[in-house]
């Protein structure tokens, strides 16, 4: 569990992250919309994982390497943004829990369709 100021530490640097990406001037990063799911810092301040969702992604492996390509312009602005001793280095994992989420939707809503359309359950007699 993350102390209270690790869990501050951890929303600071969403926050800036956030604003940060936007601004990135990587043409690998600018595919889609890119949004900060969560970020995990380590208590050592480290190593930080960052997990994005990107919507319109069309090449993640491109993404990922423009992702590493940029970490070091991120990591020296966000020193400069907040005002910690060290900053974390950081690693960007993309998230596809909405993708999977959307395909568990997909496979409930097509079931629901093969069942029984009054979506009346069977009684059973005891």
């Amino acid at each position: 569990m993350a102390t209270n100021k690790l869990q501050r530490i951890n929303e600071d640097i969403a926050r800036e992250l956030s604003a940060l990406l936007r601004d990135v001037k990587e043409p690998r990063v600018q595919q889609g919309m890119l949004s900060i799911v969560a970020v995990e810092t380590t208590p050592d301040l480290k190593f930080c994982k960052v997990y994005l969702s990107v919507l319109g992604m069309e090449d993640e492996r491109r993404m990922q390497k423009g992702l590493e390509s940029a970490g070091g312009h991120l990591r020296r602005a966000l020193g400069q943004a907040l005002n910690i001793r060290h900053v974390p280095e950081l690693n960007f994992k993309l998230d596809k829990s909405m993708e999977h989420g959307a395909h568990v939707s997909e496979i409930l809503r097509r079931l629901e369709v093969e069942g029984e359309p009054d979506g009346r359950d069977e009684a059973t007699d005891d």
